[in-house]
């Protein structure tokens, strides 16, 4: 049967005009071809953050994007985590622009984030900038912002983007677009400042008002703001063990000669990926081994080690690793398991969504632990309790006594909160802080993000293991990434050390993981965007065979095969569970 033409269907020439609808229903008409941001500008701020971006039918988008049919849109803001990374790539941006027209013999390097908001910059090819110079760097990005100059995108041939960055010796991006599989390279230019970026702009400078730049060690922090406040600065604490951490991580990659992605990617087309994970891990075993002398030289007065540090930082493989070490020492670890301190469930305080908080340092009984971890450390028998995940409810069981030869492991987020141990003086605790500080960046201007390698181990970690997909872990990612800048970042400089868990040729090496992983994202869910970002951030490492990773990498935390396992000290199964028996020596 053929279905008869409907009277009120007809061709028609396009109308001038096309809408917007926007999730709360509102519907927004203007001239076709417009761009979506001019669509958004009529919308009342309200207090709201700013507009920086927007998702027009499941795609994100500049604000300059044209809106040639009706389409669904949803504002992007600097009070989400896509319309910030609009906003700091942008002031990036800014900033080098300033900064070649000011110092133009110099050469400037964005190195890595800060927690507090902001990133460690330093300068190369002459002294570092004074308080003065930096004063003039900064009015002169203020004076971009108020001209409100636009950022003009462009797509250049690929030869052609060679040529010209080889031209103004930028060999990094040489090298890294030597390896590029796409005959065009997305550029944008600023008054006479022409560069790549990876990842979406603002539409011009005016809409960067809100930065700061504030001298810092050897090099300086571009500071910005928070999500939670996106049109405020949040004070800069000091983090030299932090700038000591990256700067031990740079020295690792001079070693191994490969400043950037382009000579990573350099050096696997050489075939010498099995140097790079020889060395690189060597150089992991190093640390490990360095932190355990540490701790060996102070077991008379520290017993009880914390180790703390965000998601997927590997922390339970170094803390094995740092066991065998200690055991090499003649140190016996004994590992305590900060979630056995949980309150009961109902006891539990809620988070914003009326959940269960057990990222809150109120979902530990404080009392309790202080009082078995100082009992132990005096040389006290304490009977352990256990939390049950399945019941909620916290249980007794064996009694303990460390022997004299024993000290206590303890690894949770809370382990450099101050507020843990109110009653154990810190002279008795040695303190962890153990994370992926990725210091490898595609280039100059062009940073790899710390947050986005963790994600990526754990998406990997996720599917082998749970059973998730990588849509249901970028879902909870947003969850995790809350409680990390609660209750980890702001003390990581409480630590005696830090240990930085990141590889340099790790993406390389988890690439052809997690690509097949971030392509089953359900295209137009929110997190396929995030799935697509990630996967653009991959096409830039060329992939590594993983044979000769070590069977105890913190790698193997995550791809699997990992020899510690199921490494367990056998001192843990000496313990009497008879509360009128003597404890075992």
């Amino acid at each position: 049967m053929f279905l008869k033409p409907d009277p009120e269907i007809r061709l028609t020439s396009a109308r001038p005009l096309v809408e917007i609808h926007l999730p709360d229903g509102r519907v927004i008409s203007g001239p076709r071809r417009a761009p979506v941001g001019s669509f958004l500008s009529i919308l009342p701020a309200d207090g709201t953050p700013p507009i920086v971006g927007a998702i027009v039918n499941g795609e994100l988008r500049e604000l300059t994007y044209p809106i040639a049919m009706d389409a669904t849109v949803q504002p992007v803001t600097m009070g989400e985590a896509d319309g910030m990374l609009i906003y700091r790539r942008s002031l990036v941006f800014l900033l080098e622009t300033a900064f070649e027209q000011c110092y133009p013999e110099a050469e400037l390097r964005v190195d890595h984030s800060v927690s507090s908001g902001g990133y460690f910059c330093q300068v190369f090819e002459r002294a570092s900038l004074d308080e003065k110079e930096l004063s003039l760097l900064e009015a002169e990005m203020r004076r971009l912002v108020a001209a409100d100059l636009p950022f003009t995108r462009r797509e250049m041939p690929l030869t052609e983007s060679i040529e010209y960055f080889r031209k103004i010796g930028e060999i990094d991006k040489v090298r890294l677009l030597k390896h590029r599989t796409k005959n065009y390279l997305t550029v944008y230019q600023l008054a006479d400042h022409l560069d790549y970026h990876h990842g979406y702009m603002v539409p011009s400078t005016g809409y960067l008002r809100w930065f700061a730049i504030t001298r810092t060690g050897e090099g300086f922090t571009l500071r910005f703001p928070r999500r939670h406040a996106p049109t405020e600065l949040l004070p800069l604490p000091d983090y030299p063990k932090l700038l000591n951490t990256f700067r031990l991580y740079g020295d690792w990659l001079d070693r191994l000669e490969i400043s950037s992605v382009g000579a990573l990617d350099d050096a696997i087309k050489a075939k010498r990926g099995d140097e790079i994970i020889l060395v690189s891990e060597a150089l992991h075993e190093q640390h490990v081994t360095e932190i355990a002398r540490r701790i060996s030289n102070r077991t008379r007065e520290a017993r009880l080690v914390l180790i703390a540090g965000p998601s997927s930082s590997g922390k339970t493989t170094f803390s094995k690793r740092l066991a065998v070490q200690l055991l090499a020492y003649g140190i016996a670890p004994f590992p305590l398991a900060m979630d056995d301190y949980f309150v009961d469930r109902e006891l539990t305080p809620l988070n914003e969504e009326a959940e269960p908080d057990y990222e809150s340092i109120r979902a530990l009984d404080l009392e309790r632990l202080n009082a078995d971890l100082s009992a132990l450390i005096a040389g006290k028998r304490v009977r352990l309790p256990h939390y049950n995940f399945l019941t909620g409810i916290r249980e007794e069981t064996e009694f303990v006594e460390l022997r004299p030869d024993e000290i206590i492991i303890m690894e949770g987020i809370h382990g450099l909160n101050p507020e843990l141990f109110r009653l154990i003086p810190m002279n008795r605790t040695y303190r962890i802080y153990a994370s992926a500080l990725t210091q490898i960046n595609l280039d100059r201007h062009n940073r790899v993000s710390t947050t986005d390698t963790r994600l990526i181990r754990r998406i990997i970690r996720d599917a082998r293991e749970r059973g998730y997909s990588a849509q249901q872990t970028i879902q909870r990612w947003e969850s995790v990434r809350r409680g990390e800048k609660r209750y980890i970042f702001p003390f990581q400089e409480n630590s005696n050390i830090m240990f930085n868990s990141a590889l340099v040729y790790e993406l390389s090496a988890l690439k052809p993981f997690a690509e097949p992983l971030l392509r089953q994202v359900q295209v137009g869910s929110r997190e396929y965007i995030e799935a697509k970002r990630l996967l653009a951030l991959l096409e830039w490492f060329l992939p590594l065979e993983i044979d000769l990773i070590p069977d105890n990498s913190i790698l193997r935390e995550f791809i699997g095969n990992s020899n510690l396992q199921d490494f367990k000290l056998w001192h843990n199964h000496h313990r009497e569970a008879n509360p009128e028996s003597t404890p075992s020596a």
